[in-house]
């Protein structure tokens, strides 16, 4: 019986040949049999595959052979066998597309001038310590954070990873840069990012949450702070912790609630939607 496999990852550590880990990879790839996604840049790598479990698990033994990736943090969830149409290895000048490489700068540890690592027990020691003033920061586009959230959580008003500067630079949260904000996103590679960002300009009391809300999810599941699904980059689409995941998501067609996400353009035009199974075989059929 096959058994299907999903590892997601990323290294922030300076690559002085970018190409040539493109290479490396998708040969490795190619050879066994595994599809998904890999970005390279200069400043890391950023990657989820999919495959037979043996196949990822030789994937990950070759790609700790490499010494900058040889602690890599894997996270690893069941997929469905076809969970990627193809495999894409790029080089990009960010392995997370904020629009401002020249503002990020890595080292062997990592990214420089990031925030504060906490772990989900962490999480948890801040806000009995801190309450009401710990300020949770969705490090997401809005389509993720409206099936899923942490409870109170900020969730700004962006598409696309690109718009988070021109919004942090236009003093939008200006208001929370003396509170203690705990950045989250799904594996944690964007707030890598986010939260040196939000330090440069001004935030005095930043943190991001150590592994994202997998590692959180895989801890507390439903039992702690995060309400709802989590999206996901893959065929799933959505996973939930538990049987118990509260559904805060509403159709954008008829107002139902659902954490369903579909990459359908809604009315809006949009790439992705939230969509109750209904309406999407309704609107699907009409388009047919």
């Amino acid at each position: 019986m096959s058994t299907p496999k999903i590892v997601l990852f990323y290294v922030f550590t300076p690559l002085p040949d970018p190409d040539a880990i493109r290479l490396w990879q998708m040969t490795v790839c190619e050879s066994l049999g595994l599809r998904g996604r890999i970005i390279v840049s200069p400043h890391g790598i950023n990657g989820t595959v999919g495959g037979e479990l043996d196949s990822v698990k030789r994937y990950v033994r070759k790609l700790r052979e490499y010494p900058a990736f040889r602690d890599v943090d894997i996270k690893w969830s069941g997929g469905l066998g076809d969970d990627f149409p193809k495999l894409v290895v790029r080089v990009r000048p960010e392995i997370v597309t904020f629009g401002a490489p020249d503002e990020l700068d890595v080292d062997s540890d990592g990214v420089i001038g990031g925030g504060e690592r906490l772990d989900p027990d962490g999480v948890h020691r801040l806000v009995s310590e801190r309450g009401d003033d710990v300020v949770f920061f969705d490090g997401r586009n809005q389509i993720e954070a409206q099936i899923g959230r942490f409870a109170g959580a900020v969730v700004p008003d962006v598409e696309t990873t690109r718009d988070f500067v021109p919004l942090l630079d236009s003093g939008a949260f200006d208001h929370l840069k003396d509170r203690p904000v705990v950045t989250y996103c799904t594996g944690g590679v964007r707030c890598e990012v986010l939260s040196m960002l939000m330090r440069k300009r001004g935030f005095s009391e930043v943190y991001q949450l150590d592994g994202g809300i997998v590692r959180y999810g895989e801890q507390f599941a439903d039992d702690g702070l995060w309400e709802g699904s989590l999206y996901v980059f893959d065929k799933r689409m959505t996973v939930n912790f538990s049987d118990d995941a509260a559904v805060l998501g509403r159709c954008g067609e008829c107002g139902a609630a659902t954490s369903n996400v579909e990459n359908y353009p809604d009315r809006q035009g949009r790439e992705l939607a939230v969509i109750c199974p209904d309406c999407f075989d309704g609107l699907s059929g009409a388009r047919a």
